[in-house]
């Protein structure tokens, strides 16, 4: 994380929602500790797969490869004139929580050997940290509640999109993920179609405004 935010432009896009990732990850890296305790072992593992999700996309993008369609808007418009700084990070969060959480929930179950309820309370672990991601974007990024801001799309926009959603949804869609592993093909088209979901939704937040 800190090689990548070492390398990224001021400027881009990738690079606004990259700042506050790295933060709130540090911060999570505080309160779980260094200490290697059995119950903090599922929220280190969980954390690690999201962000080596996040990572891989962005390198795939970056070798000109094709990164998950959840992705594919940020590294598509991260150079646009035209989206602002709080649009990418929204973006990121959509990406991160729309459709990496829910494989990293699933791929931690298969590399800890356990079923998803049983990594609840890490999962609620990680879902503080996200809150905290999105809180900081607010303030940040996002204009204040006077008369004026509130007419501007912008504020809309960030209206219109729930974490809260987007995380049960995520939760959702891991336990059914790990319900139909032993239907390889259905797994395969069920997480094509989060990404795809996942990817519209960061298509539409990343309209450019005049």
């Amino acid at each position: 994380m800190r090689a990548l935010h070492s390398r990224l432009p001021a400027k881009d896009g990738v690079a606004v929602f990259h700042r506050i990732y790295l933060t709130v990850t540090e911060e999570l890296a505080q309160r779980t500790g260094a200490d290697g305790s059995p119950e903090r072992r599922g929220t280190t593992v969980l954390d690690t797969l999201l962000a080596q999700r996040y990572l891989t996309a962005v390198s795939a993008g970056d070798l000109g490869l094709r990164p998950p369609a959840c992705w594919q808007p940020l590294l598509q418009y991260r150079h646009h004139p035209g989206v602002r700084p709080a649009q990418f990070a929204l973006a990121g969060i959509n990406a991160h929580v729309g459709h990496d959480l829910a494989l990293a929930v699933v791929d931690a179950c298969r590399l800890l050997e356990c079923e998803p309820e049983e990594l609840e309370n890490d999962v609620d672990r990680v879902d503080e940290t996200l809150t905290l991601l999105e809180e900081r974007l607010r303030d940040d990024l996002t204009p204040g509640p006077d008369l004026l801001e509130l007419a501007d799309p912008l504020t809309h926009l960030m209206g219109a999109w729930s974490l809260d959603r987007a995380r049960e949804g995520a939760w959702s869609a891991a336990r059914l993920l790990w319900r139909i592993r032993e239907l390889p093909a259905l797994a395969e088209e069920f997480a094509e179609r989060l990404d795809t979901g996942a990817g519209l939704v960061g298509r539409c937040l990343l309209t450019p405004w005049p």
